[in-house]
């Protein structure tokens, strides 16, 4: 079989590099380029991608060795009916690594097409670094990174008003664009990068806030030989993921004529206040996500189906969204529960196998954004303890342990973290360890010691999750609250 490339294909042109996307990774690939490819096909928008490797390691290198090309497969159950559909993505035109190339990164700030920035670089990525210098080749945050390449489009330009950017960042941070838009300032005055770019960049270029909505499972390695029989060319970087696809962007009537999505039939909405959609969509489904993976992979488990199809897993996943979730959330109860339905089936998609390693990446940052405002709101308006999230975060603490029973487990995520969770586990008091890791206010923006009761509470599940399992720990445990 022969390898995926644009000879093999008979693809010889390609768009001019409207679009620089931060992130090669599955989400992206799955869902912004998909999304443009359909504004490509249905809206004659002609736009052409380049994609930044934002970390050393990606996989950028697979990538243009495809020239760009993969295989999407969509999967999923739409009104009882099941769909599957396979798509080439064609739209990306090359990837640059900037570690690797800097010059050739910088290059993009000179495209004359050039529009839009977009980014996935996971909620850790949208920080500022104090460390960061324009001189280094690059700097090591996104924020900086960014802030170099408006720059030297800012210079290349002249200040032409006309070559400001539209950025739109997908990271799942509330008001992730504002966020952005800050650092990137902080940035401007820390290097003295000069009041015109400053102006250039406040009054010709726009910032958008955004809620994107869309399970990517990625590389479906467990069933390759199958997805790889229905393709006549060698696929490195085939990526599968749901049906469904949500998009809301913060912009007015002028975005709206850059992106004319209303021509294609994605559900993408350009609305002026994307909150009511990102607070239910954060704290149901992602919320529920990340409070089921260290809990579930205790238990044993590997995927998201078979936490929410097992009876022991499944009601627990339930009661945390049902019992506590939607309680906190200042909407319809109907409304609440109908979309939580909608978000149980979709996780119960028999077409994707959506391992639960695979989103425990980074767990302490999206535990502090998608999980700890459910409990604490619980708390604040209960007066009590949430029995399944308080629990859950008990089990993310004894999963950054690192080992279970034991096996690894398969903590992802910064070598800073991951170290220091390795000292917290040298005690053997459930209440010291429950304590420095609630006390850690760079994890979740606040000192929870300070929360009533919550310390003792974490390390009751510890000493249950520890003593007698996921199971009984948690049976034991539910009796108390």
């Amino acid at each position: 079989m022969q390898p995926l490339n644009r000879t093999v294909t008979h693809l010889k042109s390609t768009s001019p590099i409207k679009v620089v996307q931060f992130g090669e990774g599955n989400f992206l690939r799955a869902f912004v380029d998909y999304a443009f490819q359909k504004l490509n096909q249905e809206g004659n928008f002609d736009a052409g991608i380049a994609v930044v490797q934002p970390i050393e390691r990606g996989l950028v290198n697979m990538l243009n060795g495809q020239d760009g090309l993969y295989t999407l497969f969509l999967k999923g159950i739409q009104k009882g009916k099941e769909i599957q559909h396979k798509e080439l993505i064609t739209n990306i035109v090359k990837g640059v690594d900037p570690y690797s190339n800097f010059t050739e990164y910088l290059n993009l700030a000179k495209e004359e097409a050039l529009q839009f920035i977009i980014s996935n670089t996971t909620e850790a990525g949208i920080a500022y670094v104090d460390t960061d210098t324009m001189e280094m080749q690059p700097p090591n945050s996104f924020p900086a990174k960014l802030t170099v390449l408006l720059y030297e489009r800012f210079k290349h330009f002249k200040g032409d008003p006309g070559k400001g950017l539209t950025i739109i960042p997908c990271e799942l941070i509330n008001h992730n664009s504002d966020t952005l838009k800050e650092i990137i300032l902080k940035y401007s005055d820390d290097w003295n990068l000069g009041e015109d770019f400053k102006n250039w960049l406040t009054t010709h270029s726009s910032f958008h806030n955004t809620l994107v909505d869309r399970i990517v499972p990625g590389y479906p390695k467990d069933e390759i030989e199958e997805y790889n029989a229905q393709l006549s060319y060698k696929d490195n970087l085939i990526v599968a993921a749901e049906t469904f696809l949500l998009w809301v962007i913060e912009g007015d009537e002028a975005l709206k004529e850059k992106l004319p999505f209303h021509k294609t039939d994605l559900d993408v909405k350009i609305v002026n206040d994307m909150q009511p959609y990102r607070t239910r969509k954060v704290r149901i489904l992602n919320g529920a996500h990340t409070a089921m993976v260290p809990f579930s992979l205790l238990y044993g488990n590997t995927t998201v189906k078979q936490t929410v199809d097992n009876h022991f897993t499944g009601q627990f996943v339930n009661n945390a969204i049902f019992n506590e979730i939607n309680h906190t959330l200042p909407m319809a109860k109907e409304e609440l529960d109908s979309f939580a339905e909608e978000v149980l089936d979709r996780f119960r998609n028999p077409f994707i196998i959506h391992n639960l390693s695979s989103i425990a990446l980074n767990s302490i940052s999206k535990f502090k954004v998608r999980v700890l405002p459910s409990l604490l709101e619980y708390m604040d308006i209960h007066k009590k303890i949430p029995t399944n999230l308080t629990f859950s975060f008990a089990a993310l603490i004894r999963f950054y342990k690192g080992t279970w029973k034991g096996e690894n487990l398969p903590v992802n995520d910064s070598d800073e973290i991951v170290e220091a969770f390795a000292k917290i586990w040298e005690s053997n008091n459930y209440l010291e360890i429950a304590n420095k890791t609630l006390g850690n206010k760079s994890y979740w923006g606040e000192d929870l010691t300070q929360v009533k009761n919550l310390s003792e509470a974490v390390a009751l599940a510890l000493e249950e999750i520890e003593t007698n399992g996921i199971e009984v720990g948690y049976a034991n445990y539910s009796k108390r609250f």
